[in-house]
């Protein structure tokens, strides 16, 4: 298994443990890396998320568990990535929002691979060029 950045998404799903394969997959990273990473788009969008259902005794329980997960910020590096592949898919008539790239622009920056539930949406990135890996931890592998 090779180190992974969490998607919005596949983040939300391990915290409800509800689908058994995300489940799975996440105690099997886990095992071999020890912590989770995501980006701090994701954090920007659970808190958010939780923030507007209203739910203080969430989002504290959220914040406290972000201290065994590796947070990746926005750098330079990671924003020109960004920048390019937000520029390149709206020429393309292929865009797919400024949170989505700048999660694919910080899995580019530090060459991880994106757990998505969206690999057709992030397709686009690799489409444009980009060598953006993506997997979806709802499906077994093969």
């Amino acid at each position: 298994m090779i180190k992974t950045l969490l998607d919005t998404d596949v983040l939300s799903e391990i915290l409800k443990a509800k689908h058994p394969e995300v489940r799975r997959r996440a105690e099997a990273y886990l095992l071999e890396y020890d912590e989770f990473t995501v980006s701090v788009i994701t954090v920007l969008e659970v808190v958010s998320g939780i923030r507007r259902a209203g739910s203080p005794a969430r989002l504290s329980s959220f914040l406290e568990r972000l201290a065994t997960v590796e947070v990746l910020e926005l750098d330079r590096a990671a924003a020109e990535f960004s920048g390019k592949i937000h520029a390149d898919l709206a020429r393309q008539g292929r865009p797919i929002g400024l949170a989505d790239t700048i999660i694919a622009g910080i899995a580019l920056r530090h060459g991880l691979a994106l757990a998505t539930g969206n690999t057709a949406h992030f397709g686009f990135v690799r489409e444009a060029g980009y060598p953006l890996e993506t997997v979806d931890w709802r499906l077994s592998p093969s």
